[in-house]
């Protein structure tokens, strides 16, 4: 009894890791998907006169009572780091955002109308490979839940495994270009995109590697679901084998 219901148990279990695996890595490429955390960074942009009553060292203060004009002059053109404030911005797929100075909250634009002409083509492939990595990854975990609720055949089952280890697999493909071309495209942007928007400094957010934990996840999961069908397969040879031997034994010996 136990030897015939252990594969059964592994197959479900099998089953069960590879959905989870597909479902954290749906979850986490949706996340990063609508986020604007891919790159983070700081702008450096020179500090803007102050006006009326605002004082701080987020402004360059002028005609002050303390100081004559060819003081303020002095300053003014002064070319020393104290002119210049650093200003710290996100960027995603969809949008840039950068915090206002001596304002509180963000400034935002698209990312699109911020990238180069001859690379918004590349863009929009990243925007569409990354729409239909989240649509195969969503397929992908359909398929799994279905099998692991549907208790079918296991011909059945091996059918929904073969569909869904394909599906899986084409999804993380898509995602790893995507993700590489969204790459590609921000570094090009960061050397010829306008001059308001270009980063001081810049590194990679922590939507990016999310985005790379999805793919790392989904990946996982393709192996785990063709590891699962390769399995039942070998099952499948290995019963094969003993139902074949044991009919030549009763035909050999038709007595027992």
């Amino acid at each position: 009894e136990m030897p015939a219901s252990m594969p059964e148990a592994d197959r479900r279990h099998r089953a069960s890791a590879a959905f989870s695996l597909s479902f954290l890595s749906l979850v986490f490429s949706i996340t990063a998907f609508s986020s604007s955390y891919w790159c983070e960074g700081t702008r450096k942009v020179a500090k803007p006169f102050c006006k009326g009553d605002s004082k701080g060292d987020l402004c360059i203060r002028f005609n002050s009572p303390d100081g004559n004009s060819s003081q303020a002059v002095q300053y003014i053109w002064e070319t020393g780091d104290d002119k210049f404030v650093e200003k710290k911005f996100h960027a995603g797929i969809w949008y840039s955002c950068e915090e206002m100075i001596n304002e509180e909250g963000e400034k935002c634009r698209s990312f699109i109308s911020l990238t180069p002409a001859s690379d918004r083509g590349v863009l929009w492939l990243s925007i569409v490979a990354e729409l239909l990595y989240v649509v195969l990854l969503l397929t992908g975990n359909i398929l799994m839940s279905v099998e692991i609720c549907y208790y079918s055949s296991v011909i059945d089952g091996l059918k929904i495994n073969a569909f869904s280890a394909v599906v899986t697999v084409l999804a993380g493909l898509l995602g790893m270009v995507a993700h590489m071309m969204y790459t590609t495209v921000f570094q090009m942007t960061v050397n010829l995109g306008p001059e308001d928007w270009r980063p001081h400094t810049w590194d990679y957010g922590w939507s990016y590697g999310l985005a790379w934990t999805s793919f790392a996840c989904c990946m996982a999961a393709a192996v785990t679901t063709i590891n699962k069908y390769t399995k039942t397969i070998l099952e499948f040879k290995h019963r094969r084998k003993k139902l074949e031997r044991s009919f030549r034994i009763q035909y050999r010996f038709p007595d027992h």
